[in-house]
């Protein structure tokens, strides 16, 4: 399978996402929020990293849930326009879906 690069709106996506969760990790260890979730620490790092921009939604679910955030909230983190601060949402289309 040949994957296509990613956009750049994927790529700030990404950012958003890894920059979520780490901010809603705080203090706990990667190693145990990794594996309280059941993802390895390396997927978990990639993820915060902005280095898999796109990662799969079982993944993002469970880190998600293992962190005490709705996926709500992260939906609405991930697509708010640039520069707005805050868990607003975005104002998009609610059928848009973030591919994976």
């Amino acid at each position: 399978m040949v994957r296509l690069p990613l956009t750049p709106a994927e790529v700030e996506r990404g950012r958003r996402l890894g920059a979520l969760l780490r901010r809603a990790r705080g203090q706990r260890s990667m190693l145990d929020t990794a594996l309280d979730a059941g993802v390895s620490p390396e997927t978990l790092r990639k993820i915060e990293s902005g280095r898999v921009a796109t990662p799969a939604f079982p993944t993002i679910a469970a880190i998600a849930d293992v962190l005490g955030l709705s996926l709500d909230e992260v939906w609405a983190e991930i697509n708010k326009p640039d520069g707005e601060t805050g868990h607003a949402g975005s104002g998009r289309n609610p059928r848009e879906r973030l591919a994976s």
